[in-house]
């Protein structure tokens, strides 16, 4: 239903769009330049390309994550410490009102966690080893509701989503700045309907400083769930331990970020300052424990 809604959103911002361009005459103005392009048909195809790679993406993302992380899953608990990860992650997702998660262990030194899946009744919570050995079983458990948010909110679904909506932008955007540097000021002519060179190199430039703007975006609303996270982290494990997890990750000073676009669904990020901060996934621990002693 979450993802039905949003494409319905997205289909009727599209709409919306396409109504705007018509009304102020942007097609008009380029074909008086001589551009000729359908705006409508541009922006369809935008958004199939910008929206397929992250479906899919989405749809991969549990089994990228455990070829690409070497996740272990437990299907049979070996020892009591992995007793009591399942236990725990059950408890959560039953109080979450969500289906129960596979629940992993991945090798590395860093303490870091993370969520991903399509479906929050099918997806995956893993722990590093390091967080076992840095924390204790209350700030796991911490870090453990905090993932268990992440899957109740949907926020792998919305972040894929919201990912397609600005690759979309970012391609129709592109496109249209490569035809006006090739019919504009190049002055390309191809009685066949082609494009010449200049419109690939402007298009290449234009999507990578858009992709950079529309980055910047993804990163804001990635950073802004994490405060949500946390909150609900709070309420199922506590707001003591969920404070007591921050302030141990915050005392591990020598942290790596986790590979890829597994990234933004860690517990913890990497340290970003003045223009840097604008694309960091995590907001610096400092702000976000400020906000849990906030929380009332």
């Amino acid at each position: 239903m979450r993802i039905f809604l949003f494409l319905l959103t997205n289909a009727a911002v599209l709409l919306l769009i396409s109504i705007v361009f018509h009304v102020l005459g942007l097609g008009d103005f380029l074909s008086r330049r001589g551009v000729h392009m359908n705006l409508d048909g541009l922006l369809l195809m935008s958004a199939l390309i910008g929206m397929s790679g992250s479906f899919i993406s989405l749809m991969m993302s549990k089994w990228m994550a455990k070829q690409s992380m070497g996740v272990y899953v437990i299907e049979q608990p070996a020892n009591q410490t992995e007793q009591w990860l399942v236990e725990t992650v059950h408890r959560h997702a039953r109080q979450a009102g969500i289906g129960m998660p596979e629940v992993g262990i991945f090798d590395s030194p860093e303490p870091n966690a993370f969520a991903t899946g399509m479906n929050k009744n099918d997806a995956l919570v893993a722990v590093s080893t390091g967080l076992m050995r840095h924390m204790n079983t209350d700030e796991v458990e911490a870090v453990l509701g905090h993932e268990i948010s992440h899957v109740a909110n949907g926020d792998m679904v919305t972040l894929g989503l919201i990912q397609g909506v600005v690759n979309t932008f970012v391609y129709f955007f592109a496109s249209i700045a490569g035809h006006l540097i090739d019919r504009v000021v190049f002055r390309s002519e191809d009685d066949r309907g082609g494009y010449g060179p200049a419109y690939f190199l402007t298009q290449i430039v234009a999507q990578v400083f858009l992709s950079i703007l529309a980055t910047m975006v993804v990163m804001w609303f990635s950073r802004w769930r994490e405060f949500r996270a946390d909150a609900g982290g709070a309420r199922l494990a506590g707001q003591s331990k969920m404070l007591g997890a921050l302030q141990a990750l915050q005392r591990a000073h020598d942290h790596r970020d986790l590979p890829g676009e597994f990234a933004a669904f860690g517990i913890n990020g990497g340290l970003g300052y003045g223009f840097k901060k604008l694309f960091m996934s995590h907001p610096p621990l400092e702000e976000r424990i400020a906000a849990l002693q906030n929380l009332r």
